[in-house]
């Protein structure tokens, strides 16, 4: 463990660790490159992590803690998929060069924030990333921006769908956010309707594929509306024993996507992973707040989509059917991808990914060799 070049840091609890899972398999191919490890601040987050990953996981609870074993390690890189507040206790470490990550790409506000600041690099997809933060942000230096793309994108995962004769559409609603700015989620809003909408598609197959922590909110509404998506599934099951209509609440949406023809969600990296993997497919975003313009501007991968809100969701069912048959905005969508993703085919993110690392554990060492020995993390 002592020899690990680069640590992936993560500080919060197990509600959370979905974001740094994703992030495993990209981080075992790193791995061959230079030495990896994990550190955890939660005994439970270390330990789901451990369960996930054969890279070594780390326990580091406390501040001292974190302290002995950053001097022990000595680390080059410091990687972080998220902002937790404890992030700055590992930022303190003045021998490391310090990346943001993030565990997506979306349109979401807090991807864009002054957060951003206080690492070396902040590695972003492509190019609408950077039209984020430069729009969001006031005195951002843009040189730490790194366009990387979405090196999880490249992964092959083990499909989690039986194979089917129908068309499968794909519901993937994310969560209500922390705080009302950046709340999208249509599962309190116009989700049970949205299920409707797709269950009365003719030859239809639904899969249910929620955030994460939709499965576990306790905001009553959200709570409420996935009890009542559930409800109708069973019900459908019920009724179409043999269609397949399933609710996935554990595993990773990136292995359901590849065998879905269409996808309803909402303003999440969940509708910017289709636009990369699934180019050639229809996408229907929601529109929580029933701003068409807010949306449009803020929310570019909007403009070759679908839009629903609960005025036009009575509609769905015959629009789904038609952008089955006839798909009006493939060309649309062929062109946002290259906003969000350059023009990276699948496999060169990781290989940007990998470069970019590799790049910055050099350049550590270079200034290291060009200046006193920093000092270790200190409070």
């Amino acid at each position: 463990m002592h020899d690990a070049a680069i640590l992936a840091y993560f500080a919060d609890d197990t509600t959370r660790t979905y974001q740094l899972v994703q992030w495993l398999p990209v981080l075992e191919l790193l791995q061959e490159q230079h030495p990896v490890a994990v550190v955890a601040r939660d005994p439970a987050a270390a330990e789901l992590l451990a369960a996930h990953t054969s890279l070594p996981v780390e326990l580091a609870v406390s501040f001292p803690e974190l302290t002995e074993l950053y001097a022990a390690v000595d680390p080059k890189v410091v990687l972080y998929c998220n902002n937790s507040m404890l992030n700055f206790q590992s930022l303190l470490h003045g021998r490391a060069l310090h990346v943001h990550i993030n565990h997506g790409e979306s349109d979401k506000q807090s991807m864009a924030s002054n957060n951003a600041k206080a690492y070396d690099r902040v590695f972003v997809a492509g190019e609408a990333a950077v039209q984020r933060h430069v729009a969001g942000l006031l005195e951002l230096d843009t040189s730490r921006l790194v366009r990387t793309g979405r090196p999880q994108l490249d992964l092959r995962l083990e499909p989690l769908l039986e194979p089917t004769d129908r068309r499968t559409v794909l519901y993937a609603p994310t969560w209500e956010g922390d705080a009302e700015y950046n709340d999208y989620t249509s599962v309190d809003t116009i989700g049970p309707d949205v299920v409707r909408a797709i269950l009365a598609v003719p030859d239809v197959r639904l899969v249910y594929k929620p955030h994460p922590k939709v499965v576990t909110s306790t905001t009553p509404g959200v709570r409420d509306g996935h009890r009542a998506i559930l409800a109708l599934l069973d019900e459908a099951v019920r009724r179409e024993p043999d269609a397949g209509h399933v609710a996935i609440l554990l595993g990773d949406i990136l292995a359901v996507m590849p065998d879905c023809d269409a996808m309803v969600t909402d303003v999440s990296s969940v509708g910017l992973d289709w636009l990369y993997l699934r180019t050639e497919r229809p996408i229907f975003i929601t529109d929580r707040h029933h701003d068409a313009e807010r949306l449009r501007q803020e929310v570019p991968v909007s403009r070759c989509a679908d839009v629903l809100d609960d005025v036009d969701v009575s509609a769905l069912t015959e629009l789904l059917t038609a952008r089955l048959a006839h798909d009006e905005h493939h060309l649309a969508r062929v062109a946002m991808r290259h906003h969000y993703f350059d023009d990276l085919a699948v496999g060169d993110s990781t290989v940007r990914f990998l470069d970019a690392v590799a790049e910055l554990v050099a350049r550590r060492d270079a200034l290291l060799g060009e200046s006193a020995p920093g000092a270790a993390i200190t409070a």
